[in-house]
């Protein structure tokens, strides 16, 4: 197989790293990927979506490649990477600009986008993402390719994703120490849309939840776009803390329960069952109400919920997301998360399972919580094989030199 159509998604998630390494398939109108390879390893070195400690990040990707690699008989040489949390920050801006000939030509397209996108993006910040909404031609909306239309003005709403220069900058040290290139760095949610929302809930309106252990990023999509993300502070490590309080177990076995025994929505748990607890030789051994358990995560998942819920009120989104919410991450692993985000949202809900566009060792993928590494190797063979219309995406080392490429609409 030839190197340059081997793709490779890497996740650095606070509590794991995970990597999918497969190749690029399909054709130019509907770019797949082959999954050949996937690696996962328990890191801790990143927190939030920033790397906190260098050394611990490596050793997390250095594992999770290896398998990854081992597993589909491959070295690869560069991999995308995903980024969320609370230092990704989202606007809109607008752009206009007068239109030099009879029609709008790509040449205007490429302007008014660059009006657009030429504000100040603040102190140690880079742009990531530039998504163009919609154009105006003479005050015409809901254009979404106005090349070789007619008219004397060209407008622009346009959707700009930046990050901390210096989050960027750790993770590609991580990444490179580990002996790899970081091809493009992606915002995750627009990663995972591409592995597990339909056409129909992208163009409908839909919430993407992604309960991931140090965040709980959400992204709204609504007429074929991203139009809203933000990145709360409260997420399944959290959850874990609870754990170790209300149980007296250690981080490492509160996470092992929750993922084993954990339920999130108490109605499902048997009132009489009993788990075994871990314990120390002075602790002796000790047992408790599975639905003990149930409850603390029950309580806590509710409450992000809820702060989910008012986040998507504060945007005035709460009620045109007819298409629901698509949970990823490990959180969604947890038995009746389902369940209980239906209760909280109020909305249609289901889990985020990436596999749309995907061939190959599917089954070994088939799970929330590979959402962005599946993700991102689908975006890695759209880069291959860019489709005539997607998403505009800048590279950060690249800010400052022209704009080789204006993409006029996402997906």
């Amino acid at each position: 197989m030839k190197r340059e159509n081997l793709v490779v998604g890497l996740d650095l998630g606070t509590t794991k790293t995970c990597a999918v390494v497969g190749e690029a398939t399909g054709d130019l109108r509907v770019p797949g990927v082959k999954v050949l390879g996937v690696g996962i390893a328990r890191a801790g070195g990143v927190r939030r979506g920033m790397v906190r400690d260098i050394e611990e990040t490596t050793r997390g990707i250095t594992q999770a490649m290896r398998d990854a690699e081992r597993m589909a008989g491959v070295q690869v040489g560069t991999v995308y990477c995903g980024i969320a949390g609370e230092h990704v920050q989202a606007r809109s801006t607008q752009g206009l600009a007068s239109v030099t000939g009879d029609e709008i030509t790509r040449a205007d397209v490429a302007r008014v986008n660059e009006v657009a996108c030429a504000v100040s993006l603040g102190a140690d910040r880079e742009l990531l993402h530039y998504i163009p909404q919609e154009y105006k031609v003479d005050s015409q909306g809901g254009i979404s390719d106005p090349v070789g239309m007619t008219g004397l003005r060209l407008e622009v709403e346009m959707y700009l994703v930046s990050v901390q220069s210096t989050a960027v900058q750790n993770l590609r040290r991580a990444v490179e120490r580990a002996g790899y290139k970081v091809a493009g760095v992606v915002l995750e949610p627009l990663a995972v849309s591409l592995a597990v929302l339909t056409e129909e809930e992208k163009e409908l309106g839909c919430v993407l939840l992604e309960l991931g252990g140090g965040s709980t990023n959400l992204a709204v999509f609504q007429d074929g776009k991203i139009r809203h993300f933000t990145s709360l502070r409260f997420a399944g490590s959290h959850v874990t803390n609870d754990i170790v309080q209300g149980l007296s177990v250690t981080q490492a076995d509160a996470e092992r329960l929750k993922e084993r025994s954990g339920v999130a929505y108490t109605p499902l748990v048997d009132p009489d069952e009993v788990i075994e607890l871990p314990s120390t030789p002075g602790q002796g051994p000790r047992e408790a109400k599975r639905e003990l358990l149930a409850h603390i995560i029950h309580q806590r998942m509710d409450e992000i919920l809820g702060l989910v819920q008012q986040e998507l009120e504060r945007a005035g989104l709460a009620s045109r997301l007819p298409a629901g919410a698509i949970l990823t991450g490990g959180g969604a692993h947890i038995q009746g998360m389902v369940e209980l985000a239906r209760d909280a949202l109020a909305m249609p809900v289901r889990p985020g399972i990436p596999d749309r566009g995907i061939t190959g060792l599917v089954d070994s993928v088939q799970a929330p919580r590979y959402a962005v590494p599946v993700g991102l190797a689908l975006w890695a063979a759209r880069q291959q094989r860019p489709a005539g219309s997607f998403e505009a995406h800048l590279s950060v080392d690249r800010w400052f030199a022209p704009v080789k490429r204006w993409l006029q609409d996402f997906f």
